[in-house]
């Protein structure tokens, strides 16, 4: 990361302000509801299954607190150290960012919070880090923000790419391939 990062525990107080705000919101109800229903959406093959024994329904709420957080920490970083949209993508566990794809899907709530709170969310998938590891920036700023993230979701870099392979390696038996960015199904026979 560039040395320009602002100081970690700066970035942590800032993101606890913009999450405190953000939850206080008139909308914030509504836009965590749209969210989380965001889930018959969620095919994901390669973010939310790195989690061990992964229950959409049991999972989806925490998820929620924890994708807060981590825009939380991007709006800070965005706003802290000199509104660099490529500084702001910082590293973010794989199962942490699929769920703020889920709150990015609700645009028009979210930017109106974002108004709102005077903040600005950035979040752009080709310019995403997924190399999230125990000790790395994000983890310091989550630290000094909230006490450790919960390794339920925020799943290191290193231990993700390993569940990966043995994702891929069932998905194929099963006939998806490439992570599941393709099938040998032709539906012609039930």
């Amino acid at each position: 990361m560039s040395a320009t990062l602002p100081v970690p525990e700066r970035v942590a107080e800032r993101a606890k302000e913009i999450m405190s705000a953000i939850e206080a919101d008139p909308e914030f109800s509504a836009f965590a509801a749209a969210a989380l229903k965001y889930d018959e959406a969620w095919t994901c093959f390669t973010g939310f299954p790195v989690i061990a024994n992964w229950d959409l329904d049991a999972d989806k709420r925490p998820l929620l607190t924890e994708g807060l957080r981590a825009l939380s920490l991007k709006a800070a970083v965005y706003e802290l150290g000199g509104q660099d949209e490529d500084m702001t993508e910082i590293p973010v566990a794989v199962p942490v960012d699929e769920m703020m794809h889920a709150m990015i899907a609700q645009p028009q709530l979210l930017a109106r919070i974002a108004e709102r709170v005077r903040i600005s969310v950035i979040h752009q998938t080709d310019k995403e880090h997924h190399e999230y590891a125990p000790g790395d920036y994000t983890h310091k700023a989550y630290v000094a923000a909230w006490g450790e993230p919960n390794d339920r979701y925020w799943v290191g870099h290193t231990e993700a790419n390993r569940r990966l392979e043995i994702l891929d390696a069932k998905y194929e038996a099963a006939g998806f391939l490439r992570s599941g960015k393709a099938h040998s199904f032709d539906f012609a026979a039930a």
